[in-house]
């Protein structure tokens, strides 16, 4: 049986820690930042850390090699 293949567009989403967990940016930042307060951007800087249940989803289907 071949190796599964690691979802693209999932690489450029998440990353994995050196523990396990899956870690993504936050979403919102593309266009539109017109409309938001200084404090509203400022909030969407840096990452989170995806729940555990999410993670395990994200890796067993979009990150198999990962």
């Amino acid at each position: 049986m071949p190796k599964l293949k690691t979802k693209s567009g999932a690489k450029k989403r998440f990353k994995l820690t050196g523990t396990g967990k899956v870690v993504y940016a936050q979403r919102g930042k593309r266009h539109g930042m017109i409309k938001r307060t200084k404090k509203q951007i400022r909030n969407l800087r840096g990452t989170n850390v995806m729940f555990k249940t999410d993670g395990d989803n994200v890796k067993k289907y979009f990150l198999p090699n990962g």
